[in-house]
């Protein structure tokens, strides 16, 4: 009974404390995040917008001498909008110029090679559109809108007018899509300095809109971009255009959205913008929702010097963040229940289960303590006492692993070759092996020229090579600095091992392909020197068997020298 209430007081305590750790998590965290969203969508509206200045310059450059009429300029006006609308396909795939005589052209990019030409060469005319492929490939077929278009009455071009540099238009509805369009528009001077016409590129919000509507809001939260007078331009709850009963469309304002959190969102916004209380960057607030439920929200500006002015804001209920917590509460409670039962009835069979991992773990660790390197630990467990076995096998990896190579240590080695003696002692195995015992030529000159970071790159090198001319069951291991020693089993006589040492010689030969060794000196005699020796033939023990095989490494080293 004293444990069952411990239990179900541990609970009780757990689900309280999580519940308050997590709703003060909240205050901070959905701050946070939703400033991350809001400069998130800051950033998409950031490139759409960032390289139409870039755009129009290519178009008409400053200071270009402007012709009165496009006539006579049509094929080099096509030429110089074809590579405006090849610096920032998207989103600006569409420049076009308009001047005071009712003239008018601009190309669309299609892709990469095709684009389409519209123009018009008189006021009175309908607009021709005439497909192309490359930059000056043969105009096609012309066909002709059905309303005339005067550039001098789109928004675009009063805009251009008013202003003395770039400005933005004000937000319409395309001529031809019935989307929703920003356009930046440049006046166009003559040599007199008088207007001449207006050059302009478009950036479809289309794109912006689908961008916020996919965002990974909370199933009730709500993104949006209005301008300052409340004009929708895109919005995750629903479009930014209305369709009129009698054809056409207009704009849609935030709020007259169907969504109750839009239009309290923008309220909080319009309060803000009325009492010029916004501030610098991304700001975030806590408000009472349509329902009386609180609702976190933030918002930010988008401006720049052509006049563009947005407003970011994203919304979500509180509730949204708050429902893995309170799934939570109820998972701990019914977790606690279960508990309490499940540690009645098997509380001794858990301590049971403990209790043989950790007598697994202490007979490891004595093996280990008596120089038992790869005694196996068979304990796997995702609790606190299965990390203590993965590390345990992890520092058994590393007691027997050189750091540097990924080979044996030497201490593995010794260890390998003790219980190969042993192994064929018990046995009677009449098969002999081999220790190859490797020194590196002129390795010293490699540090000393390259640096000991390029004498790594050798040694890692030279590892998998060696490592590649073993069988599996055999051991490669560095023994110390740039010496290494394989361990070669099931070696019928002196003549193979001979064989293989030869082998291993050819191979430490081939040249290096981590490091240039050109500024070496002596750098074309790299190899190494092989001494060899056999069990039982040359020692009975590791430590003869090794200092056999390293007396006729150096032996052979010496030749080698008074060879070069």
């Amino acid at each position: 009974m004293p444990f069952t209430v411990l239990m179900v007081g541990v609970v009780v305590l757990t689900g309280a404390l999580s519940y308050s750790t997590g709703s003060q998590a909240v205050n901070t965290v959905s701050q946070h995040l939703l400033q991350e969203m809001v400069a998130r969508v800051g950033q998409a509206v950031n490139r759409h917008v960032v390289g139409s200045a870039a755009v129009l310059e290519a178009a008409f450059p400053t200071g270009l001498e402007v012709p009165d009429t496009i006539d006579a300029e049509l094929d080099t006006l096509r030429t110089r909008f074809w590579i405006a609308t090849s610096l920032h396909t998207d989103p600006n795939n569409f420049v076009y110029y308009g001047n005071q005589h009712g003239q008018a052209i601009g190309l669309l990019r299609l892709s990469s090679d095709e684009a389409e030409l519209r123009y018009k060469l008189r006021a009175d005319e309908f607009r021709g559109f005439s497909r192309f492929s490359g930059i000056n490939g043969a105009l096609g077929p012309k066909t002709f809108e059905k309303k005339l278009f005067d550039p001098r009455e789109r928004p675009w071009y009063k805009a251009a007018e008013r202003s003395l540099s770039s400005a933005w238009s004000a937000i319409y509805i395309d001529f031809t899509t019935e989307e929703l369009v920003a356009t930046r528009a440049r006046r166009v001077l003559d040599a007199q300095g008088e207007l001449q016409g207006v050059v302009a590129t478009d950036i479809s919000l289309q794109r912006l809109n689908l961008f916020v509507s996919n965002l990974p809001i909370s199933s009730h939260g709500v993104a949006f971009i209005i301008e300052p007078d409340g004009k929708l331009i895109a919005s995750s709850s629903g479009p930014n255009i209305k369709r009129l009963p009698g054809g056409g469309s207009e704009r849609l304002m935030a709020i007259d959205s169907v969504n109750p959190l839009q239009r309290a969102a923008y309220q909080q916004v319009r309060d803000r913008l009325q009492s010029a209380s916004l501030g610098v960057g991304p700001r975030a607030l806590a408000f009472d929702g349509p329902n009386g439920e609180t609702v976190e929200m933030a918002f930010d500006r988008v401006l720049d010097q052509a006049g563009l002015y947005w407003l970011i804001v994203v919304a979500v209920p509180r509730s949204d963040f708050m429902q893995g917590i309170t799934a939570n509460i109820f998972r701990t409670a019914l977790i606690g229940l279960l508990g309490v039962i499940a540690a009645v009835v098997l509380g001794w069979r858990i301590v049971g289960w403990v209790d043989r991992d950790i007598k697994r773990l202490t007979e490891a660790a004595k093996l280990v303590g008596e120089g038992r390197l790869g005694a196996p630990l068979e304990v796997y467990r995702n609790d606190e006492i299965g990390v203590l076995a993965s590390t345990f096998r992890k520092m058994q990896y590393r007691l027997r692993t050189d750091v540097l190579t990924g080979l044996s240590n030497r201490e593995m080695l010794l260890h390998s070759i003790t219980q190969r003696i042993e192994h064929k002692r018990r046995e009677r195995d009449a098969l002999s092996f081999a220790l190859l015992f490797v020194d590196l030529n002129n390795f010293k000159l490699i540090n000393d020229h390259l640096g000991h970071d390029a004498g790594d790159r050798v040694l890692m090198e030279i590892a998998t090579r060696l490592s590649k001319v073993v069988r599996p069951g055999d051991v490669v291991a560095r023994y110390a600095g740039d010496e290494f020693v394989l361990l070669i089993n099931d070696i019928p006589s002196r003549q193979v091992a001979d064989q293989v040492r030869r082998k291993l010689e050819a191979t430490l030969l081939e040249p290096v392909q981590q490091v240039d060794l050109g500024s070496v000196p002596d750098g074309a005699g790299f190899g190494g020197a092989v001494g060899l020796a056999m069990y039982p033939m040359d020692g009975d023990t590791a430590e003869l068997l090794i200092a056999r095989a390293d007396q006729e490494m150096y032996e052979r080293k010496r030749a080698w020298r008074l060879d070069a």
